[in-house]
């Protein structure tokens, strides 16, 4: 069994809070908002499955934020509407919600209605980048999921699940990201909650790439926050000698 990721976005403590621990009660993750600003902070640093959405909101509405999500292809939508508001409803389905609640709402009719849009809409891909990149001393290269070391003339093989997590590093170079974030950027909806597996995989890449790994120099564990890649990230053009593998390479753990 799979735990979608949704998002509440809504300013209502009284209502956004009681909903997250519900929908976490019934086997999903989830992530809170109280605006639009933070909702779409929060879809810029995690994978989400699925939106659910007030309309009436301080400063950026529902419905601004609604055509942002579709705009850019996703996640799906469904809007938190007041009994009153027909011309709302209409408006989100014609900008792309896929579905609407309206206030005061069942949460057990809210649960069936994310259950039924996730059915019908296939999860979203997760992106798979194919440049090379240099970082403190390696060039990775996401196709071979290899790591060269440039000065030792060494290559390092990595499993898929660990080229995913450094891709995600590399991605986002300085930025401290929580274990939830990287369940979501490499696993998405097949992440399971309070999964430690991401520390594990950690470790052994930290193996592969730490002059000591119990002293880590290059991915960082923030105390209560997550991990952070402390390394600039330069791309690497095709024609660019630094991006070709070196000749000798050295053992590494099968996928």
């Amino acid at each position: 069994m799979t735990e979608p990721h949704i998002l509440v976005v809504d300013d209502a403590r009284d209502i956004r809070e009681p909903l997250g621990t519900y929908l976490k009660k019934h086997g999903h993750r989830v992530s809170l908002a109280p605006d639009a600003a933070v909702a779409r902070e929060t879809i810029a640093n995690g994978a989400i499955d699925l939106v659910v959405l007030d309309v009436m909101m301080p400063g950026e509405d529902g419905l601004s934020l609604c055509r942002w999500l579709t705009g850019r292809g996703g996640p799906p939508v469904i809007l938190l509407t007041a009994m009153a508001d027909d011309a709302d409803r209409i408006v989100g389905l014609e900008l792309g919600a896929d579905d609407y609640v309206v206030k005061p709402f069942n949460p057990r009719e809210l649960l069936a209605r994310i259950r039924a849009v996730l059915r019908r809409v296939p999860p979203t891909p997760l992106a798979t980048p194919t440049g090379r990149r240099r970082f403190a001393g390696f060039v990775h290269d996401p196709n071979a999921r290899t790591l060269a070391h440039e000065e030792r003339g060494e290559i390092v093989d990595l499993t898929s699940a660990e080229s995913r997590l450094l891709t995600v590093f590399l991605d986002r170079p300085r930025a401290v990201l929580t274990r939830d974030q990287l369940l979501d950027l490499t696993a998405g909806r097949e992440a399971k909650p309070y999964d430690r597996a991401i520390d594990n995989q950690v470790s052994r890449l930290r193996r592969k790439i730490e002059p000591d790994p119990k002293r880590p120099t290059i991915i960082i564990t923030e105390w209560g926050g997550g991990y952070r890649l402390a390394a600039d990230v330069t791309a690497l053009d095709e024609g660019d000698p630094a991006a070709a593998p070196a000749p000798s390479p050295a053992a590494g753990e099968e996928t």
